[in-house]
């Protein structure tokens, strides 16, 4: 038995108001450790009536589900919406589900006053709060495809709108194993809520879900992007400039967007996108728009299926020349790698000072070591080892000492730039192996050497305006995956080595200088007039 809660409607309030009440009530009553462990944050009314706006039903018989649904605002805000456009709807049935248990006699609350709000405008309702884990009770839909003649029975709803729980979970939690098809190392919980939505949508069915933006590139996502992309059509994604907006009322730093998509095998048929921009809550009526062919954001021939989010005239443009470029590190018999040490398995093996004895000690290199065009060592800081042992045991951990491109793996969530990139010529060392740490990538030619001018032209194109203009157009987060790097369009391997040597000329790998060279030379000041005006 679900415990009442003492708070009341107010005269001829909308239930999804009387819903955001309720939240603000229960926040009160959790401490912010009980969200994060939930997953827990609650949609602001604005955002919850901009996603309802983006669902046109063309059924008088509505079957809806809210999964995570907190206190039903979007619910709330969905069918309240549909009902006051004046949407021909006679019947509606609405299943949410929610496992915190604290918050679950708010969640009836508001279901209670949906349903006599639903009795006063003549239409039929019927609620279900499923407090069930949401994957675990729909696991069958995994073991199920849907094709053009066939749909699966567990495909029973006409709309879907979530705003889903945000949380890493380990590969052997039980809702991992379920989703396993698309499931890659740690996955978060948010995109199997999204893909197991999908999969219990009617083909024609809609579904709007407010999600972080991570799912859009690297490895992780990979499989989820294969199979929701292929069962999913998307027509709208809504992108907020501000990272602290969205969810200000839980203080969240999150890049969030808004994902509509409609129930359907693209079968050949590529549809138009609709990519929308505020830059927070207080302009979502006043979105800035534009409209995109499907492949011209998704690139449907490539494995990874990255999904690409223009925010401005300057991106559109990048995205553009980037697609002009048929060369990769691959054709240019070049590979990018992960640093092969990690710490905290071989501390055994590392040294912070170079130790003269009858230990071999060669240099560990570090994210410490790197900057933009950059490349320092021994930099001597606490719990940053610069030296690793030379065994039989740390053999397979080690390199051979050649020219390499270093790169970040990690940028802090404020940085200027994503993508750092230092160049590394073998002279720097005259040990015949060194240790790359885990945080780092390296581009190397694994059947030979780079040039000097193609590391330096290289790692400059990586260092530019340019680039990182176009890896933000994918990567949401401060993860920079060998993957999305190993996938990227280079231009011709030539026009790597002429930026490269006019750097030697220039003898200054200043960022100033590094940016001007790449711009010249691919005349990108109409790219980047945009910005300045």
């Amino acid at each position: 038995m679900i415990q009442a809660v003492n708070l009341q409607p107010l005269d001829n309030e909308l239930p999804s108001h009387f819903a955001d009440r309720l939240g603000v009530l229960y926040a009160k009553t959790v401490t912010t450790q009980h969200k994060k462990d939930n997953g827990q944050f609650f949609t602001p009314t604005e955002i919850a009536h901009f996603m309802a706006r983006l669902v046109r039903p063309t059924k008088g018989k509505l079957k809806i589900l809210d999964p995570g649904c907190g206190t039903a605002i979007l619910s709330s805000s969905l069918i309240e919406t549909i009902i006051l456009r004046g949407d021909a709807i006679k019947e509606i049935e609405l299943v949410v589900y929610e496992t915190d248990i604290d918050i679950l006699p708010y969640t009836q609350a508001t279901l209670d006053y949906l349903e006599k709000w639903l009795q006063g405008k003549k239409v039929g309702f019927k609620a279900t709060l499923d407090t069930n884990d949401f994957v675990l009770e729909n696991k069958d839909c995994f073991e199920q495809t849907s094709t053009l003649f066939y749909e699966p029975k567990n495909a029973i709803y006409d709309i879907v709108i979530s705003n889903p729980p945000y949380f890493k979970i380990g590969k052997d939690d039980k809702r991992a194993v379920v989703a396993k098809s698309i499931v890659w190392g740690q996955p978060n919980i948010y995109s199997i809520f999204l893909m197991t939505a999908a999969k219990l949508l009617k083909n024609g069915g809609e579904l709007v879900f407010i999600i972080p933006r991570s799912f859009a590139a690297g490895n992780y996502f990979r499989a989820f992007r294969e199979a929701f992309f292929s069962e999913v059509e998307i027509e709208q994604v809504h992108l907020f400039n501000s990272r602290t907006d969205t969810f200000n009322r839980d203080n969240v730093l999150q890049e969030t967007l808004i994902l509509k998509g409609k129930k359907q095998k693209l079968n050949g048929h590529l549809p138009n996108i609709l990519l929308t921009h505020s830059n927070g809550v207080s302009d979502l009526d006043k979105p800035t728009e534009k409209e995109y062919q499907a492949n011209e954001l998704i690139d449907f021939n490539t494995k990874e299926k990255i999904l690409h989010l223009p925010s401005n005239e300057t991106e559109d443009k990048v995205i553009k020349l980037f697609k002009s470029w048929s060369g990769s590190l691959h054709k240019y018999d070049m590979q990018i790698s992960t640093g092969p040490v990690v710490s905290f398995r071989a501390t055994e093996y590392l040294y912070e000072q170079y130790e003269n004895g009858t230990k071999v000690l060669v240099p560990l290199y570090q994210l410490i070591n790197t900057g933009k065009m950059t490349f320092e060592y021994p930099v001597f800081k606490k719990g940053k080892p610069q030296y690793i042992q030379f065994c039989e045991e740390t053999k397979p951990l080690l390199l051979p000492n050649k020219n390499y491109i270093f790169l970040r793996r990690f940028s802090a969530k404020d940085d200027k730039s994503r993508l750092v990139a230092a160049p590394y010529f073998v002279d720097i060392s005259q040990a015949e192996f060194i240790g790359v740490e885990n945080h780092l990538n390296y581009i190397y030619r694994p059947k030979g050497h780079l040039a000097r001018n193609e590391i330096l032209g290289l790692a400059a194109l990586l260092n530019s305006k340019l680039f990182d203009t176009y890896f933000r157009t994918f990567n949401g987060n401060i993860n920079v995956s060998a993957t999305e790097l190993r996938e990227m369009p280079l231009p011709p391997l030539e026009d790597i080595k002429e930026i490269g040597n006019q750097i030697i000329l220039t003898n200054n790998f200043s960022q100033s200088v590094v940016d001007e060279l790449v711009n010249d030379y691919f005349d990108l000041e109409h790219i980047f007039a945009y910005e300045q005006n």
